[in-house]
């Protein structure tokens, strides 16, 4: 059971940030319990990582963190617009050092991780994410990821996010507060809280409780949904998208007008089919309901923590906070 605080992406266009992003990794390792040659192993992957965002990368920016599936887990996630990487099974080979691409030392980063992504587009950029366990530590199950981003400069986001994963389901909550700022992230952290008050009800009668106990907030948009292995059942009141999203295209689930808190009809709930191999995607309104998944070849045979970052890059904006929710239930 996982909620999220902040997420602090990093710029790379400073060389500076390469030790500032090492020194957060050992920290990061150490309280997670790593050992000494372990946490030597991470801050090399990491700083090789940031370091080629610095040296060859477009717009790059980078996400460190404890992974949202299990907290003992230090996570990297890597994102840059530019000319991608053409050929990725080159790039992992040893030796590969091609300048002026963001293949240099793959090879040997992803050795060191516990587990790595990469999509890469040519001509649009390149998404590499990596965690570290401790020596002989179980990883994540990788079946869901979510990240956040503030608008602009501001340090703090409106929207939040929650979830929790019984192994047979994954239940999801992602608010959007009214507006942005402080008042906007109490209002979503208020309903994460709700949400983990009690997940295991029906998505409807959760997101009736959040309505009802926003009240006293500014109020925001929210959804819920549960993933099955065959099913999604799906209960949204505001701007939260969700979808269902495959290598062919993606369905679209039903959200109710309304503010969660303020106005709105009691919540309906509704069940949609889940093909195999699919993702569910849940987003706020910082992203274009726009994107299309034929645009992104590849994409969605990823991890939930690689379509999610891909999504945020391509469709998100700027001018307003951003949280994206991505899950992938097993075959």
């Amino acid at each position: 059971m996982r909620s999220r605080h902040e997420d602090v992406w990093i710029r790379t266009a400073d060389p500076s940030v390469i030790g500032a992003v090492r020194r957060s990794a050992v920290a990061l390792a150490a309280a997670a319990g790593f050992g000494e040659n372990r946490t030597g192993q991470v801050a090399v992957a990491v700083t090789e990582a940031v370091s080629n965002l610095v040296k060859h990368a477009v717009d790059g920016v980078v996400l460190l963190r404890p992974h949202v599936e299990r907290a003992g887990t230090v996570e990297l996630v890597a994102v840059d617009r530019g000319p991608g990487i053409a050929d990725l099974a080159r790039a992992l080979r040893d030796g590969y050092s091609t300048a002026g691409t963001l293949g240099i030392g793959m090879g040997a980063i992803a050795r060191m991780a516990s587990g790595w992504d990469v999509h890469s587009m040519p001509g649009r950029g390149t998404v590499l994410v990596m965690h570290f366990t401790a020596d002989g530590a179980p990883g994540p199950p990788l079946r869901v990821s979510g990240m956040r981003r503030p608008i602009g400069e501001e340090s703090v986001c409106g929207d939040s996010f929650a979830f929790v994963d019984t192994g047979t389901a994954i239940t999801v909550l992602l608010c959007d507060g009214l507006g942005h700022g402080g008042a906007a992230a109490h209002a979503s952290r208020e309903a994460v809280r709700i949400f983990l008050d009690d997940p295991d009800a029906p998505p409807a009668a959760v997101l009736e409780r959040v309505h009802r106990g926003l009240s006293h907030t500014r109020g925001g948009a929210a959804a819920v949904a549960r993933v099955e292995r065959e099913t999604v059942w799906f209960a949204g009141l505001g701007n939260v998208s969700g979808w269902i999203a495959h290598a062919e295209g993606r369905q679209g689930m039903i959200s109710q007008p309304g503010i969660a808190g303020h106005q709105g009809r009691h919540p309906r709930q509704y069940e949609y089919p889940l093909p195999r191999h699919a993702t569910v995607v849940l987003h706020s309104d910082g992203l274009t309901d726009r994107w299309d998944p034929a645009a992104f070849p590849g994409l969605f045979a990823h991890s939930p923590a690689v379509v999610g970052a891909t999504l945020l890059r391509e469709a998100g904006s700027r001018r307003d906070d951003a949280c994206v929710v991505a899950v992938r239930q097993r075959p």
